[in-house]
């Protein structure tokens, strides 16, 4: 055991571990949406990254939660539908979204960073389309 190790206490430990665990979920979530691209997988994905830092395109921080089937932005005092999430879905794997506003929908400008962040968009190929 390392010095450090031994200066941690065993609830930090498992506090790391279960951080670990979740990165490593939030990992295989990313990889699985390569491959399966039908909306459920976005979904479980989504529920995923409850509670993660974001940071919309001009830089604004947010972090959303699921409840049911909506997302709340903890800026924003309305919800974004998961019909309106689908239909955001749809438009970014069908072609070119080269920011927020190419999404259409109501809450694109948090939709856009986590899709980027969960590959569903990707920035550099987008703009060389």
């Amino acid at each position: 055991m390392s010095d450090a190790e031994k200066k941690t206490t065993p609830e930090q430990r498992r506090a790391n571990a279960a951080r670990v665990a979740k990165c490593r979920a939030r990992r295989a979530a990313v990889e699985r949406l390569k491959t399966d691209a039908g909306f459920p997988a976005l979904w479980d994905t989504l529920a995923l990254f409850s509670g993660y830092p974001f940071r919309t395109a001009k830089g604004l921080r947010f972090r959303y939660e699921l409840k049911g089937g909506e997302m709340k932005v903890n800026r924003k005092e309305k919800t974004i539908t998961r019909s309106t999430v689908e239909m955001a879905y749809e438009k970014a794997r069908r072609g070119p979204v080269t920011g927020p506003k190419k999404l259409g929908v109501f809450g694109a400008s948090y939709l856009y960073p986590v899709f980027l962040r969960l590959g569903v968009i990707n920035k550099d190929t987008e703009a060389e389309q």
